[in-house]
């Protein structure tokens, strides 16, 4: 059994890890930056130590930093979190190399499904479904063999990056006068992002929705699926409302593609969370990636199963076997979700500075995740999201009745949020309909 992890995060799910290893009895050890020590679990956790300053290449994304940090404190394992280096093959290596525990799946695993080409082969190999589109990476210009791909799918395509993520390294073209253009700025903007300017391209779908399948599996063959997450309600591709059980789509429909991703899993030779994302139009399910992290947006999924998935994950983690069968999984009422970000509603533009005062929201099936506080200090260098919001309930409409209560009790002063631009989704025909789309925030919001 892990003794002592190490939190290679920060924010509010450096805290839920935290939470989740106090429940397990599991000492901890918080990293953090210069700008971070005011953070609530480098507070809370057994030990803590500063890794270096604010530039998160200088502290979360600090490998060797991170390792000392482990290794003087006696970690025997590092939890990653989202983002950062949750899905770094190279972190995981080092991380298996040094002899700690990698609360998450293999390096090996990480190598096949960090890349989109190795994954989607290997997917369509699983009997998962997937897009068309070209299998391998782009040339450099328009080819021969590229043209008659894209002659064989139509237009319009989905340039995306090899590596890409967050939304980053993707751009619809519409016509074959725009592709080499295309190409050019996409392949610029993986490289500055990522690293690495590899390309390829999918089918693109008008109007669909992105539903995701959250697994869980153990080093001895076994996986289940949780159902899935409709996060269909995003702002280019950054997702903001989150809610399951989706709208429209059968449970039959959701059991069977949960168990080929399952199934996929055991195949894969997979450990721990994981996450299959999915576009969901014409009652298809087309396979875009796997996330190989717990995902921001698992409270959900938490709420309808009844189960604590981090951890769960830490227990996998630590090699002893799934606690539950398939069977013993099923979906009761409806959750929802909503990012609270620090930004301007309007402009979307990164609002840092002192949080005045601060009130979260209570009552029955009303949880909110944060690191907030009054007198915390946001700083510019990290991701805007400061709470996520979840409600529960019986049924959807009295779900989402809950959660519009429970964002009129919701005060957050001295910095700008998104909170006011909630309380408008939440009444808003679309979404009271659950008749919504990937596109369709971003249209309200440019008709707004």
């Amino acid at each position: 059994m892990i003794k002592k992890v190490l939190i290679a995060n920060r924010g509010e799910i450096a805290l839920r890890v935290l939470r989740a290893c106090k429940k397990l009895d599991i000492k901890t050890v918080a990293i953090h930056s210069t700008a971070d020590r005011q953070l609530a679990h480098v507070k809370l956790a057994d030990e803590s130590v500063c890794i270096g300053g604010p530039n998160p290449k200088e502290s979360y994304l600090n490998m060797p930093t991170i390792i000392s940090a482990a290794e003087l404190t006696n970690a025997d394992a590092i939890h990653p979190g989202y983002g950062f280096l949750s899905e770094s093959e190279m972190f995981a290596e080092i991380i298996e190399t040094n002899k700690f525990k990698f609360i998450g799946p293999s390096s090996k695993v990480l190598n096949k499904m960090g890349d989109k080409i190795k994954a989607k082969k290997a997917m369509k190999d699983f009997g998962v479904p997937c897009i068309p589109g070209y299998d391998g990476v782009l040339p450099e210009e328009p080819d021969k063999e590229m043209l008659k791909k894209i002659d064989e799918i139509g237009y319009p395509i989905m340039l995306k990056a090899i590596h890409g993520g967050g939304g980053r390294g993707m751009m619809v073209v519409e016509k074959k006068s725009d592709l080499a253009k295309s190409m050019n700025i996409v392949r610029t903007e993986a490289e500055n992002a990522f690293g690495n300017g590899d390309l390829y391209f999918e089918k693109y779908f008008d109007n669909p929705r992105h539903i995701e399948i959250q697994v869980m599996s153990d080093e001895y063959g076994n996986a289940v699926h949780f159902g899935e997450r409709d996060c269909s309600m995003q702002r280019r591709n950054q997702k903001i409302i989150e809610e399951t059980q989706a709208q429209g789509i059968s449970r039959e429909e959701i059991n069977k593609i949960g168990k080929i991703c399952s199934d996929a899993c055991v195949r894969l030779g997979y450990r721990g969370a994981g996450t299959f994302e999915f576009l969901y139009q014409d009652g298809h399910f087309s396979f875009i990636e796997m996330n190989t992290r717990i995902q921001v947006e698992h409270p959900v999924t938490e709420f309808v199963t009844n189960t604590d998935l981090i951890a769960e994950q830490i227990l996998v983690a630590s090699g002893e076997k799934l606690s539950m069968n398939q069977s013993d999984i099923s979906l009761k009422g409806h959750s929802i979700e909503c990012r609270i970000n620090a930004e301007d509603p309007d402009t979307f533009i990164p609002s840092p500075g002192t949080i005045k005062s601060f009130h979260a929201p209570g009552g029955p099936g009303v949880r909110i995740d944060t690191h907030i506080y009054s007198g915390y200090t946001v700083p510019p260098y990290y991701d805007s999201l400061l709470a996520k919001l979840i409600t529960y309930d019986e049924t959807r409409e009295l779900a989402i009745k809950k959660m519009q209560q429970a964002l009129s009790e919701t005060v957050v002063e001295g910095v700008k949020t998104n909170i006011k631009l909630h309380k408008k989704l939440l009444k808003t025909d679309f979404f009271l309909s659950g008749t919504y789309s990937i596109n369709t925030l971003t249209k309200y919001i440019k008709n707004s």
